[in-house]
């Protein structure tokens, strides 16, 4: 099967207002798929605290450097925005409307633009303007209530659940859909209001049809999926390490405690009454050998068993490695796009994009003479206080 191109968003062309977090995390996605980013960084840096040249989540893109406080950098990003298809910004509602960058602006330039807001709270709503993280994000949502034991505190699952599968991800979706809107005949561009609080709730979907129905709880650590069981859980090893345990269905629990050794010494799984006394037999035989061989054992078996590895072990996974699913590039050890297409795969084209390194090669792309000559501030010219 013969491939091309550089992944199937080549062609598209996205501009990201720089940020931190979820928004150039969605942006690095579309990169990764193909698609020609422009981040727009600002003088003096985004905030996040670490070497640009490691910033993975730049990664495939192209930066140019606009101060957005003064009206000529406005413009430039005005202009930027009428050869775009796509336009990613991060900030508190209302602060791209004062800049003068806000959705009114860019779509009477462009009106098949498709504008993608990533926030925490959202828009719209009584929070709307308060500041926030992940953890507080994915509490509202009940998320955060449902991970941990349930004799201890919700545990924090990083930042993946709130700001990358409900933030990051859900504004992907949006853009996409939006996107293919925006390109049929008579369809015309739109705003995505891509909420952390709405993406993470969205993701709970399942569990509340569960609890509607009587097959979840409404507390940690008592149900199929969160621990509650024995044979979904994780256990410790005799050299500090852990297993993960998912034998769910019959057929595999049958070889998970076969090859765990204690078939015929616990009680039915059936015997809700009994769980703790099985989950006490698990614990105990897993205690009496250490990860690597509990790996050795449950390798390439049905019994779904898996080794708990580290962000620095988990490449060298022999099934990740096989597959190539972390790749080695400009000297950083890191996850390789997904997912995979038969035809247009997505690549790593470029390293994480230093600021404003490629502003010229911009304008000459992208057709705007105005990125190349930094923009007269007329109010510096004046003798006057810059716009704030």
């Amino acid at each position: 099967m013969t491939q091309s191109g550089n992944g199937p968003l080549s062609g598209v062309r996205v501009v990201e207002l720089a940020g931190i977090g979820p928004g150039p995390f969605a942006a690095m996605l579309l990169a990764d798929l193909g698609a020609d980013v422009v981040r727009v960084d600002r003088p003096g840096g985004a905030g996040l605290r670490i070497d640009p040249a490691h910033d993975i989540t730049n990664r495939n893109k192209r930066s140019v450097l606009v101060d957005l406080k003064q009206p000529g950098g406005v413009a430039q990003v005005l202009d930027l925005a009428e050869r775009a298809d796509v336009l990613v910004e991060g900030y508190r509602p209302g602060v791209a409307e004062r800049l003068g960058v806000g959705p009114e602006e860019c779509l009477a330039r462009n009106p098949r633009l498709v504008y993608g807001r990533m926030t925490g709270w959202g828009q719209q709503g009584p929070l709307a303007d308060t500041a926030g993280h992940d953890i507080g994000y994915i509490a509202i949502t009940g998320a955060l209530g449902m991970i941990g034991p349930a004799d201890g505190p919700p545990a924090i699952p990083a930042n993946l659940v709130g700001d990358y599968a409900g933030g990051s991800l859900y504004l992907v979706i949006g853009v996409l859909a939006a996107l293919q809107h925006a390109r049929a005949e008579g369809g015309t561009g739109q705003v995505v209001d891509a909420a952390i609080v709405d993406g993470t709730a969205h993701l709970t979907a399942m569990i509340h049809g569960m609890l509607a129905a009587g097959g979840w709880q409404d507390r940690r650590g008592a149900n199929l999926l969160d621990g509650g069981t024995p044979f979904y859980d994780t256990y410790a090893t005799a050299d500090g390490g852990y297993m993960a345990v998912g034998a769910l269905e019959q057929r595999f629990y049958a070889e998970f405690i076969r090859l765990l050794g204690i078939e015929d010494d616990v009680p039915g799984r059936d015997d809700l009454a009994a769980w703790e006394e099985l989950r006490t037999a698990i614990a105990a035989r897993f205690r009496t050998r250490t990860r690597e061989e509990w790996t050795a054992v449950f390798q390439e078996s049905d019994a779904c068993v898996a080794p708990v590895l580290s962000l620095r072990e988990a490449p060298g996974h022999p099934h990740l490695a096989a597959r190539g699913t972390f790749v080695d590039h400009a000297g950083i050890t890191q996850p390789a796009p997904a997912p995979r297409f038969s035809d247009t795969p997505g690549t790593l084209r470029r390293p994480p994009a230093q600021p404003g390194a490629d502003t010229e090669e911009v304008a000459r792309d992208w057709r705007i003479p105005s990125l190349a000559v930094p923009p007269e501030d007329p109010c510096r010219a004046e003798g006057k206080d810059p716009v704030s």
